[in-house]
């Protein structure tokens, strides 16, 4: 009696928001309908209104426009449903192998360079996909037509980007070739590694062979050019030469060559010269790890290479990319968010709860002057944090949600949101003390909507705060929203930064945890991640499709200037997107009543 059970009238971009639906039953008739179609399609099942030709194409739009299922990318939707996101993701993991990946190979390979674009720290899924292409392509009863012509530089990136890896020799040739080049070829595949992977943002095994080569060898020189650094890559690589090798050699091989590509940022960034960095890195290059933390790096990576050295790499992406820092599908927003502002902003403090983490299985931090332990915590956000996450994430934050949960503990009773206490305590002193939020926490209504605009366009719109640019980022507070505009959930964000972008727009720039910025929000607020003067990892939108789904943001008390003049008109724009959207049922009765009767 429902819509599924006419196959004919069904519409693909509705397999969106079932797959999502947080209603077991709507997920599972869902599911039940794709495998009825396939079954159609396969020709196992004769339906008397569909055919195969009809099942087969309407699956291919299912897949294609359900690409983040079938790469496995989680986002709030995802982690609203838990567990039933599973089901949603092997159905159509299932369907695509069966389907056949060449029928949606241009829209995967599009969404691969859109990842890739964000620079994420974890790139497995992206790996997958491409060595789906790959296989695909080489596949002689796959017709792909013109399809997946645009594969080719994903695929050269992962298995040949130089002229002595191109027909994906294998590690062990490649090393023999390697040891029979002369030192213009070998100059030449410095090149060619450097070149592939600051195009695409991931590594190949080859480069890692490359670069343990060079160094086991004496060509040591070669290495600004296989990272591809500038003068100021080069420079900081002259003055800690010692370290970079011990690095490579501790924590960069064929598995763990992802490492590369965060050093080489690393070193551009110059964050060496301050002076904890390096002293704190050799550290980590001879770290003995507690039994706890080398037993999750193994239960995600394996036993080859060891555990540390998968640290090292995770170390090294984290620094180099403090921005591609993703929760996974873990309700931990917070704590990632905390280790990209470390990364990015106190990077000597994120390597001694590295440190801490890996080594003493323990992180003490302060509540107002209250030590508080990950090892005695009655628990965090998360029941349990899943694998599915970088090296340094997969370590530290088990230990990081805990902490964050007992903070919360410790504010019970306290009138207000606890984020306005535990967000500064938690993230270090650079976050603001000044707190500001836009919902009543015991009724879950707007409050004082008005007033709060005005104070973050007196914050951080530089036409209104005297032009004074964002100095350390800040944790900011979102209420995320659907494609529809409807409310999904609070989600923790880091502003970074609100300047012109190239089209004279006010924009903010901002990093998202959740392991892909580029959502649609509704209401046609959609998140950019590339071509608005972003830089590798941000997110951004016009400030005042940003104001309109914030809900908390900190200041600093000591520079709160008086409430912004925004125009009338500016100022109805934004409260009418918060109207339109999560904020739609949370309208205080009495602002009810007080709405003017329609016209007649």
């Amino acid at each position: 009696g429902t819509d599924w059970a006419e196959p004919t009238i069904l519409l693909p971009a509705l397999t969106v928001y079932s797959l999502q639906s947080t209603n077991a039953d709507t997920v599972v008739v869902e599911a039940l309908s794709e495998l009825r179609l396939l079954a159609i399609a396969r020709g196992a099942y004769l339906h008397p209104s569909m055919s195969a030709e009809q099942a087969r194409h309407y699956l291919t739009q299912v897949l294609a426009i359900n690409l983040g299922l079938l790469f496995g990318m989680t986002g709030e939707a995802e982690r609203e449903q838990g567990r039933l996101a599973m089901v949603s993701q092997h159905v159509v993991q299932h369907v695509a192998e069966h389907i056949g990946y060449e029928h949606v190979i241009d829209s995967l390979i599009e969404e691969i360079w859109r990842i890739l674009q964000q620079r994420p720290i974890q790139v497995g899924d992206a790996r997958k996909m491409i060595t789906q292409i790959a296989i695909c392509r080489a596949e002689p009863d796959a017709d792909l037509g013109s399809a997946g012509r645009g594969a080719d530089r994903l695929i050269s990136s992962l298995y040949g980007p130089t002229r002595g890896s191109s027909e994906d020799p294998g590690t062990v040739v490649y090393q023999q070739r390697l040891e029979s080049m002369d030192s213009q070829t070998l100059q030449n595949e410095a090149t060619g590694f450097a070149r592939s992977m600051h195009d695409t943002g991931l590594v190949s095994p080859y480069h890692a062979c490359f670069v343990r080569f060079i160094l086991e060898d004496g060509q040591d020189n070669l290495l600004s050019e296989a990272l591809g650094l500038s003068s100021t890559g080069r420079d900081c690589l002259m003055c800690y030469r010692e370290l970079v090798y011990t690095l490579i050699t501790e924590g960069i091989f064929p598995e763990t060559a992802q490492g590369l590509y965060g050093l080489a940022l690393l070193l551009e960034r110059g964050i060496l010269y301050q002076p904890p960095v390096a002293p704190a890195l050799w550290r980590q290059a001879r770290l003995n790890l507690c039994p706890q933390a080398r037993e999750r790096l193994q239960l995600a990576y394996g036993y080859q290479p060891q555990a540390g050295a998968w640290l090292i790499q995770g170390v090294l992406s984290m620094l180099g990319q403090p921005l591609g820092v993703g929760q996974g599908n873990n309700p931990t927003c917070q704590s990632a968010r905390a280790l990209s502002m470390w990364a990015y902003n106190d990077p000597d403090y994120l390597l001694q709860m590295v440190a801490w983490a890996a080594r003493d299985n323990e992180i003490i931090m302060h509540f107002e002057g209250q030590p508080v332990s990950s090892a005695h915590s009655q628990g965090g956000v998360a029941s349990e944090v899943t694998l599915d996450l970088d090296p340094v994430s997969l370590v530290v934050v088990p230990h990081l949600d805990r902490i964050y949960g007992e903070m919360g503990r410790m504010c019970i009773g306290r009138e207000g949101d606890p984020h306005r206490w535990v967000n500064p305590e938690f993230h270090g002193w650079s976050a603001g003390r000044g707190f500001a939020i836009n919902v009543d926490v015991a009724t879950g209504n707007l409050a004082d909507l008005e007033g709060f605009i005005r104070h973050f366009y007196a914050s951080y719109h530089p036409y209104y705060n005297g032009n004074q640019p964002l100095i350390h980022p800040q944790p900011a507070g979102i209420a995320v929203t659907d494609r529809a505009a409807r409310f999904i959930g609070w989600h923790a964000i880091t502003v970074l930064r609100v300047v012109l972008d190239p089209e004279g727009n006010m924009r903010v720039y901002f990093y998202n945890p959740n392991n892909d910025s580029g959502q649609s929000w509704g209401d046609d607020v959609h998140v950019s991640t590339e071509g608005c003067g972003e830089r590798f990892g941000e997110a951004s939108l016009p400030f005042e499709q940003f104001t309109s789904r914030l809900y908390i943001f900190h200041f600093d008390p000591l520079e709160r200037g008086e409430p912004a003049e925004v125009g009338e008109e500016e100022l109805q724009r934004v409260m009418d997107r918060v109207y339109r959207s999560w904020g739609e049922s949370r309208v205080p009765a009495k602002e009810l009543q007080a709405e003017p009767p329609p016209a007649e």
